[in-house]
């Protein structure tokens, strides 16, 4: 009976001391990775804050209200700006690697993994879609303007719609190309642009030949004077 009850308190100690062994080695490594999420969102936040006001100070929101921006703040109802979305950009790169360091301080080795070989390389590719986004957007506003300016002087009629389909082919390409960089349905995305593609050729083809036709019968016709 006594071996018993000794054998059972025996059992008892081992494993609650098992367990404090366990414990005492995790809250280090707990500690660890809470001073690294602490420290590192403030960097982050620093950081991506300190990016914002460099390119607020190179005039970047500048530039960009100039090539259209301020139609998108019109829209979405609230202030959008280049350096507010790359600062933004900048912050989360950060807080993802701060997020790789405390998994790894825990001794979650996979879960570190899994972010430095999928989460990371692909958060690249939603940068890079951003930026072609807002590249996409500011040149398609610009591209509006200078077919609009250009086909008004020469007097064609239709320069509104040509233009505005010019845009919209930019816009289209942007927006293909940024949803090829994030890897959605590239096959898909390849027929949907050849058959946008088709489709502001037709239109555009339309509206030349109904906004052109009165400037080609002028053509013809000062040609028929010339040779006369």
């Amino acid at each position: 009976m006594n071996n018993a009850v000794q054998s059972t308190e025996s059992s008892v100690s081992n494993s609650l001391q098992q367990l404090y062994d366990k414990v005492a080695a995790f809250v280090p490594q707990l500690v660890a990775a809470i001073i690294i999420l602490i420290v590192g969102w403030i960097i982050a936040v620093l950081l991506g804050k300190l990016v914002k006001k460099i390119l607020q100070l190179i005039k970047i929101d500048d530039l960009a209200d100039r090539l259209g921006m301020k139609d998108v703040n019109r829209k979405v109802g609230r202030p959008v700006t280049i350096s507010g979305i790359l600062g933004w950009l900048v912050k989360w790169f950060f807080l993802i690697v701060t997020f790789v360091a405390a998994a790894e301080a825990l001794g979650l080795n996979q879960v570190s993994q899994f972010i430095y070989n999928e989460v990371i390389p692909y958060f690249g590719n939603v940068v890079l879609a951003a930026i072609i986004l807002v590249i996409g957007f500011l040149a398609a506003n610009f591209l509006h303007e200078i077919v609009r300016d250009s086909l008004r002087t020469g007097g064609f009629r239709a320069a509104d719609t040509v233009a505005t389909l010019a845009r919209w082919a930019l816009l289209i390409f942007s927006f293909i190309a940024a949803l090829s960089q994030l890897r959605i349905a590239p096959d898909f995305m390849k027929l949907l642009f050849a058959a946008i593609v088709f489709m502001l050729a037709l239109a555009g083809g339309l509206a030349f030949g109904l906004g052109g036709r009165e400037q080609a019968r002028n053509f013809l016709e000062e040609l028929r004077n010339r040779k006369k």
